[in-house]
């Protein structure tokens, strides 16, 4: 069979399965949390989709977010189905079914492997962890920076494979693109010098063309200046964010900084392990503040310090250990 017609097949089993997973979410409602503020008792969201909204939308914080092409999103939505919420989680699956299949494309042109991208992509697509974004009504700016996300990896691809100005802009437009609709992508650039290691192997250019390690600096340099321009969109929405997001979440610059440390620390290991053990879930998870005991802190250090450590003594055999 032709391997179009397989890739073709398998999107539409990925869509199937989201559907499956996720379909049942078209009967439920809007909940009390957030969804009020995002949608349904916001005059200026439920007023659908206009000029002056499109404009209000880019100069105006929308609880307390600046992310305009989601605000965007939900006016269409109420234009498109008013307050029926059914609509609107449809676009949330929409939009994730949308994202998977775009993450198995990307894997396919990234490495080459047809049937390992596929089950990565299905994984994403159905995982427990990816419930709240998919249900949740004002999680929109989650699946549709999602898709954004995917779109970014997909044109540096494009660009990586044939540079150009033109595809260059391209990752650049859907990568903006992508902060204004969460500016939880401000990382993205950082992951592209990742995807230059392993699997472009664009870092390894200047080695095959018999050049030392000067030219293997170079090179990296280069790589590095590449991104200048994609890590200047980051810097100017995490200002943004910081500004718009400051009342909301002040209260923490009262905690000491290593109390700030070892939380993150410690919900590394929380967050690897829901990877592949998802449970204890949760819609709100409490800030433990300075009330973490060493039981949990020392382990995380332990863990994190190994697993680095592993990954960068088995970079040459598996360098996918040290970019995953």
């Amino acid at each position: 069979m032709n391997r179009r017609w397989i890739t073709v097949g398998v999107a539409v089993l990925l869509a199937a399965l989201t559907w499956v997973v996720f379909g049942q979410t078209l009967r439920h409602d809007f909940v009390n949390y957030d969804d009020q503020r995002y949608v349904y008792q916001n005059t200026k969201i439920t007023g659908g989709l206009s000029a002056a909204g499109i404009v209000w939308a880019f100069t105006h914080v929308h609880s307390e977010n600046w992310h305009p092409l989601t605000t965007i999103s939900h006016m269409l939505d109420c234009q498109l189905y008013g307050l029926k919420a059914g609509g609107h989680h449809f676009t949330n699956l929409l939009l994730h079914a949308i994202g998977a299949i775009l993450l198995l494309l990307t894997l396919q042109r990234l490495t080459g492997t047809f049937w390992r991208s596929a089950f990565v992509a299905a994984v994403f697509a159905i995982h427990p962890l990816h419930v709240e974004s998919v249900a949740w009504v004002a999680e929109r700016k989650d699946v549709l920076s999602g898709v954004f996300f995917m779109l970014t990896l997909l044109a540096y691809v494009h660009y990586a494979r044939a540079p150009s100005f033109g595809r260059y802009f391209a990752v650049a437009l859907v990568f903006a693109c992508g902060l204004m609709s969460k500016p939880m992508l401000v990382t993205l650039p950082f992951v592209l010098l990742l995807l230059d290691y392993w699997p472009l192997s664009r870092s390894k250019e200047s080695e095959s063309a018999g050049r030392k390690s000067a030219g293997a600096r170079s090179t990296m340099i280069k790589l590095f200046a590449e991104k200048v321009p994609l890590i200047l969109l980051s810097a100017g929405s995490s200002i943004v964010t910081f500004l718009v997001q400051r009342p909301a979440v002040g209260w923490t610059e009262q905690l000491p900084i290593p109390s700030r440390i070892n939380n993150a620390l410690v919900s590394y290991i929380a967050y690897i392990g829901q990877m592949f053990w998802p449970i204890k879930l949760a819609a709100f998870y409490p800030h433990p503040e300075n009330r973490l005991p060493p039981w949990q802190i020392i382990p995380a250090i332990t863990m994190l310090a190994g697993f680095s450590a592993l990954s960068i003594a088995l970079r040459k055999k598996h360098p996918y250990l040290l970019v995953g």
